[in-house]
């Protein structure tokens, strides 16, 4: 896989605003990058207990999606188990850090650790299942290494 250069944060409000435009459906769609991924689903993991993320972001970044122009279908858009694998992540990234970590600290840690990279679904499940329509349009379980490892 090809090594990109990770785009840290340098402040927590530029993370809560890539969050609020997820929600709001107003994040310029070029900004929706890998980084604002992780830092969107780092922030409501950690400071929205009114989302449940695991059932309630799928349909957050659907509607993201649909709202800038992107569609969703069997092979763009949403994927529901990268999405899962990453939740996972980043609440395995929480639950070691703690919450008195400011947010910015929290989110530029997961994305230069193991957890943070691109190709994390690529520990535990094979290219083939991974990109396969099942795993995009439902989560599948992984067929390399179990999750609990993350």
């Amino acid at each position: 896989m090809s090594e990109f250069e990770v785009r840290l944060f340098s402040d927590d409000a530029s993370i809560v605003r890539i969050g609020e435009g997820l929600l709001a459906r107003t994040l310029p769609r070029p900004e929706w990058t890998h980084e604002a991924h992780l830092a969107a689903c780092t922030w409501i993991a950690r400071d929205r207990p009114d989302i449940a993320i695991e059932q309630e972001l799928p349909g957050i970044i659907s509607r993201y999606n649909e709202a800038v122009g992107g569609v969703n279908d069997d092979t763009q858009g949403y994927h529901e188990t990268i999405t899962q694998v990453y939740i996972a992540g980043v609440k395995a990234h929480l639950a070691e850090v703690g919450t008195a970590t400011p947010l910015c600290e929290v989110v530029n840690a997961l994305l230069m650790s193991a957890r943070g990279r691109r190709d994390l679904p690529l520990r535990f499940y094979s290219k083939e299942l991974l990109f396969s329509i099942p795993a995009r349009r439902g989560f599948v379980e992984s067929d390399r290494a179990s999750l609990s490892e993350i």
